[in-house]
């Protein structure tokens, strides 16, 4: 996927990906990684999610990257935020309260700022990605991210043949896979959504699971 197809999505307004609450399983499972108020939270691919504004209140500071200027203008109207914005070689920053959204590719974030980075939120980002670009992408997040880091890991399970992503299908064992250098990714909770979100049943699923990963053990255990 590249940037042109994102930014065409929010143009358009074909953002069904976008919930109009917090995300439950956020709320139900953030508070067991216990990172201390103050830490700093990314939100990669964050578009204008609500769960921002949940992990600020919870006394964290919230570092999302979005590529649309669109999504960050209506996250900061729709929440009544105002920004102080300024330009980085990483992109423009917005920064309201405790949260800043990097307008940029996440791809272009350096090793110093996602190392200052003690937590991760990911709903969005792995799911948004085909195949062939998350190896590079979990390497380049969650490899430089601190090195005690913590996170939670939302993804999708279905059958592929079945769809056309994004969003797409990544299954147990292809996250395994995939952090299995960078921290032990734990399987939380499995719950079959189909019913919940009829949008994916009209494209033809007949099976949709949602996946929650605790990202809290060691890097190479």
């Amino acid at each position: 996927m590249d940037a042109a197809f994102w930014l065409d999505r929010w143009q358009e307004g074909r953002t069904h990906f976008h919930m109009q609450r917090v995300t439950p399983l956020l709320q139900k499972y953030w508070p067991a990684l216990r990172l201390p108020a103050g830490s700093r939270i990314l939100v990669p691919l964050c578009g204008k999610s609500l769960d921002m504004i949940w992990l600020a209140s919870q006394g964290y500071r919230v570092l999302g990257v979005e590529l649309s200027p669109l999504a960050i203008a209506q996250f900061l109207q729709e929440n009544d935020l105002r920004a102080q914005v300024r330009e980085s070689p990483l992109g423009r920053h917005h920064v309201a309260g405790e949260i800043e959204i990097i307008e940029g590719d996440i791809f272009g974030l350096d090793a110093a700022t996602l190392a200052g980075c003690a937590g991760a939120y990911d709903r969005a980002a792995l799911v948004a990605l085909p195949e062939a670009m998350r190896k590079d992408y979990v390497r380049h997040v969650y490899g430089q991210l601190a090195g005690n880091y913590r996170g939670l890991l939302l993804t999708l399970h279905y059958d592929q043949s079945s769809m056309e992503g994004p969003p797409f299908s990544v299954d147990e064992e292809e996250v395994a896979r995939l952090y299995a250098d960078h921290t032990r990714a734990r399987l939380v909770d499995r719950r079959d959504i189909l019913a919940k979100e009829p949008k994916f049943a009209q494209r033809g699923l007949t099976a949709l699971d949602t996946l929650v990963f605790d990202l809290s053990g060691a890097r190479g255990d």
